[in-house]
């Protein structure tokens, strides 16, 4: 009887181990898709706040392409 008790018990306690684990995991993930959101709020407001900065230096950097391809050949 009490090996059966026990079996039982953990039976019982494997279940509960199951449902916390898959518990932790959705937390886990879940905080895991905040912190990119937030990331990306971060970038967007970087892109925004520096854009003309950025344009300038894309600009630079395809007229020095431009310029210097023509030495290549």
């Amino acid at each position: 009887m009490r090996k059966m008790k026990r079996e039982a018990e953990k039976i019982g306690w494997n279940a509960w181990k199951r449902v916390i684990g898959k518990f932790a995991d959705m937390e886990l993930a879940a905080v895991g898709v905040v912190e990119v959101i937030l990331i990306l709020v971060v970038l967007i407001a970087l892109v925004i706040i520096f854009q003309e900065q950025l344009t300038q230096l894309v600009n630079n950097i395809f007229s020095s392409i431009r310029d210097k391809a023509g030495t290549i050949y």
